[in-house]
């Protein structure tokens, strides 16, 4: 039998009956008209989950991972205020419905039913997602929208608390939240025990024991099982209870009156200290994980029973009676009315629209552009004062790393809102120097030194950008961002593909990168792919192959998050951050003066060098260094090219590059990624289908990179270059 209808008619039944699950008597300072609107939104949580069931079954609902069981987390949303941002865990509708009951009654009314019933059906008028997905969230409750990715969100809670402390100091542009809100996530007893929450939930505790404002509430619903995987008894306790930075407080979740009575001193604990707090509750999961799941396959009938006994509104109602709140009849007549309110809601959401086609579904992946007030710039005497004796040399070429960091120095003067985080990056100026002297320049608060851990710096930058902030985290090598990408694919990419352009991530991220660094460091510090950012839609990935492209495209790079919200990937070639000779020692070549502050190479516009037509070489970063050794090689043998350096790896920049291409015989695409995934395979279609010139390419080979002498022996090369370059002319001929 359906466990939801059991579930639902033992309610019934032992209330009417008046027996109800033994526990505590109603203590604390809970009102009885606070309790009673706990215990509506729990009701109003339990009939969405049949109904959801229903819908399902009847083809007209998407979505049955439900809240039963963990209706306590009213009483904890009670406790907090609407100001705080709460980043949620899928099984929290109960929070979310008591959030929305906390608006209405100061004034600002909620349709919380017919949004989540327009959710659950996949409308395209579901006022989150716009039909996308079914997640929690609203941005009049200040509760970004969450996946159900395992433990993704918690990087970002920290970021977010961190940036309430730094935005009292520097208030940005677009600050989000007030001074003193504290900011809440919640994940269940399954979750505690990834890496990204167990790498969260350390680095909020090691702010902490250095006594920077870390005001967090972590909540961990712990119902004793993940799908299937059982929590080992107080292994939450045992786990987090004793952490170093972190007050521990623990409720009973079954008990509304406990919990209100924990959350409300656990939130004044890290309102007061601005320091981070454990809430770990205690909850059941009814019905198993999801509508498909059948608890009895793996649980024994005696346990399923069990906790079906200890219904939380069974307990509920229990104490509203023993605390003269509400009679049991009243409670019955409240949870039947809620049941037949919802089902008639959902009658009428599931006859409202649904997405239909690819535009409407992806019309949210590339966030709205915002108004930004126009900014003029520091003044001459700022720059000075700032600068120093770095004014003298920017007229004489210099290095990328260099007009790198220059440019940073230009773009944090200019916009306050600006903060960079990484290993490294502060005190010691970061692994290869690129962020020397901006420390002393800005102070430790808007350069900050992290722990070593990926997750959690792109998790500080995600979370700072919810407060206003623009984030420009530092991922020391390529390869290491691979340890965390997901919180790029699953979090900053997704949101606002998931909050329909209400929530964004615009931000600016530095990675280190990419091959040909003579033998040092093999393949971890020789990462020649980058495919892994390149799928992901709505992220713009950049490369610049010297330093004023760097310095022109890392302004452009932070113009498109701060004026049109995105999420942009900054590449930095390591083996160019200190090339100064092009053809041969001394000739200084490959160095530039700084460019102007107000010059930018504009998004999808492409690089061209030189005018021939007998070939055109498209390539990007060090592909761009070599090719411009191979043009003078070539030019001797009677071989005119031409030199498109594309900046822009993705989204392609289509546009300018066909007409780059254009009167061109032949086209070699140099690409230093790897033949499989690599950027030339897109390059090759995209050739294919919209122009006829010949068109080959040039690879790096699918193997890693060795340390030692034979560093570039799978990459390309200026000789290759020359090799595929003379072959093609043969051919053409």
């Amino acid at each position: 039998m359906d466990r939801a209808q059991i579930v639902h008619d033992n309610f019934l039944r032992r209330c009417a009956a008046a027996d109800f699950p033994e526990g505590n008597a109603p203590a604390g300072p809970l009102t009885p008209e606070g309790a009673v609107s706990i215990y509506r939104s729990g009701c109003l949580t339990r009939a969405l989950d049949r109904t959801s069931r229903a819908m399902q079954a009847q083809g007209q609902g998407f979505y049955t991972i439900g809240s039963s069981g963990h209706e306590g987390m009213a009483a904890i949303a009670a406790a907090l205020r609407p100001s705080d941002m709460a980043f949620l865990h899928y099984r929290d509708a109960a929070f979310q419905i008591q959030r929305a009951e906390q608006m209405s009654e100061a004034g600002a009314a909620q349709t919380i039913t017919w949004d989540m019933l327009l959710s659950f059906a996949c409308s395209s008028d579901d006022p989150i997602s716009g039909g996308r997905h079914k997640v929690l969230g609203s941005k009049a409750l200040t509760i970004p929208p969450q996946t159900s990715t395992i433990a993704s969100h918690l990087p970002k809670a920290v970021g977010a608390a961190y940036s309430i402390g730094l935005a009292k100091r520097q208030p940005p542009e677009h600050k989000q939240l007030p001074d003193d809100a504290i900011v809440m996530c919640s994940f269940g007893d399954a979750s505690a025990n990834h890496s990204t929450a167990q790498g969260a939930i350390n680095t909020s505790a090691w702010t902490a024991y250095q006594n920077i404002p870390m005001p967090l509430l972590w909540v961990c619903e712990d119902n004793g099982i993940g799908i299937s995987t059982k929590t080992p008894t107080g292994w939450i306790a045992a786990n987090f209870s004793t952490k170093p930075g972190i007050k521990y407080f623990y409720c009973d979740g079954l008990d509304i009156y406990d919990t209100f009575r924990a959350a409300s001193e656990a939130a004044a604990y890290v309102r007061k200290r601005r320091k981070p707090a454990f809430l770990h509750i205690r909850t059941v999961r009814l019905y198993g994980h999801a509508g498909a799941d059948v608890p009895t396959t793996y649980l024994a009938k005696s346990e399923v029973e069990s906790d079906e006994a200890n219904d939380p509104l069974l307990h509920s109602v229990r104490l509203l009676s023993e605390a003269d709140a509400l009679p049991p009849s009243a409670a019955i007549e409240i949870y039947e009315q809620t049941a037949k309110r919802v089902d008639r809601i959902a009658g009428e959401a599931i006859k409202r629209p649904r997405l239909q086609t690819a535009d409407e579904v992806m019309a949210s992946i590339v966030p709205p552009k915002r108004k930004q007030p126009p900014s003029n710039g520091p003044s001459a005497e700022e720059r000075q004062a700032t600068f120093g004796g770095d004014l003298k040399q920017m007229d004489s070429p210099q290095i990328m790393s260099r007009l790198i960091n220059w440019a940073l120095t230009d773009l944090m003067l200019e916009h306050g809102e600006i903060a960079m985080m990484g290993e490294d990056i502060g005190r010691k100026g970061g692994v290869y120097g690129v962020t020397q002297k901006l420390a002393a320049r800005f102070g430790r608060a808007r350069m900050i030194d992290t722990l070593l851990d990926e997750q959690s710096i792109l998790g500080l930058g995600l979370g700072m950008a919810q407060n206003g902030f623009l984030p420009i985290p530092e991922i020391q090598f390529l390869a290491y961002y691979h340890n965390a990408e997901d919180q790029i694919r699953g979090e900053g990419a997704t949101l606002p593909f998931f909050s329909n352009g209400q929530y964004t991530n615009p931000m600016v991220v530095r990675i280190a990168g990419l091959g040909y660094q003579k033998g040092f460091g093999g393949h971890f510090h020789n990462d020649n792919s980058f495919a892994a950012i390149r799928d992901v839609p709505g992220v713009i990935l950049a490369c610049p192959s010297n330093g004023a492209a760097a310095a022109r495209m890392l302004r452009e790079a932070v113009r498109l998050a701060r004026e049109e919200q995105r999420l942009v990937i900054f590449l930095e070639p390591i083996a160019l951050y200190p090339m100064r000779d092009l053809h041969e020692a001394g000739d200084g070549e490959w160095m530039y003066p700084y460019p102007d502050p107000s010059e930018r190479l504009p998004f999808g516009q492409v690089t061209t060098h030189g005018t021939g037509t007998d070939l055109a070489i498209v390539t990007f970063g060090n592909g761009t260094y070599l090719s411009m050794q191979a043009q003078k090689q070539l030019g001797a043998d009677g071989i005119n090219t031409r030199i498109i350096d594309l900046g822009w790896l993705s989204p392609l920049p289509e546009a300018s590059l066909l007409e780059a291409v254009r009167g061109c015989t032949n086209i070699l695409i140099v690409d230093e990624t790897r033949r499989t995934g690599g950027l030339a395979e897109a390059l090759m279609a995209m050739f294919s289908e919209q122009t006829d010139i010949p068109h080959s390419r040039l690879c790096a080979e699918d193997s890693f990179i060795p340390t030692g002498p034979a560093y570039a022996a799978t990459m390309p090369s200026a000789d290759s270059i020359v090799a595929a370059a003379r072959t093609i002319a043969r051919t053409a001929s």
